[in-house]
């Protein structure tokens, strides 16, 4: 399988052989069970589906339930797809430990983003504020104009205004694995990871 499902802990620091200091996030990555084995011949793509983290029964609902009971595994809170690796054997009920890393592995995380509400453009896009003085009045976090008049007489798709910022799918590639801990399943990767703490990430390689 060619990533896991894991939970953000936090940020922290280490420092290498020449005492530099190296930025990381802390990561608890899987176990993850096998849930399905995706085939050509009956799903049309070859993929591998894999549950993270245990779900009470009665959060369940009843076709996710016999879903995991086909595969022999407790109630998953989280499912991911992941491609497979040519020739392994997979197998329902197969699980994935922070074992698939190693120390120096380059690997893209998946996360969602914190929410930030409805922004404004300063906060949003990095738009410079007007003056505050010789009259600018109450416009100075204004975006100014966002089109002409008579022609073409309308915004053109894709202008940068205020809107909903942040809580969405985010994924930060080639970020480097410092340190693999194999007693509490938790990866030290080099750098920012997005999403808050306890937050859901999918680490692929």
């Amino acid at each position: 399988m060619r990533g896991l499902i894991g939970t953000k802990l936090g940020m922290t620091r280490v420092f290498d052989e020449n005492g530099r200091v190296i930025p990381v996030t802390v990561l608890s990555a899987g176990p993850c069970a096998i849930t399905q084995v995706k085939t050509m011949e009956k799903d049309g793509y070859e993929a591998v589906q894999a549950g993270f983290g245990e779900r009470k029964e009665k959060h369940t609902i009843k076709p996710m339930k016999g879903h995991f009971d086909a595969a022999n595994v407790n109630a998953q809170k989280v499912l991911a797809e992941f491609d497979k690796v040519p020739g392994f054997d997979y197998k329902t009920g197969q699980v994935f430990h922070v074992g698939l890393f190693q120390e120096g592995d380059f690997v893209n995380i998946t996360g969602t983003s914190k929410g930030k509400g409805f922004s404004g453009v300063i906060k949003r896009h990095n738009f410079s504020r007007q003056k505050k003085t010789h009259g600018t009045g109450h416009t100075m976090r204004a975006p100014g104009s966002i089109g002409q008049a008579s022609d073409p007489s309308r915004v053109f798709p894709g202008m940068r205004m205020a809107g909903h910022q942040g809580n969405a799918r985010v994924t930060v590639e080639n970020l480097q694995i410092i340190k693999v801990n194999r007693d509490n399943n938790q990866l030290l990767v080099k750098g920012a990871v997005p999403g808050a703490k306890n937050g859901t990430v999918i680490i692929t390689k």
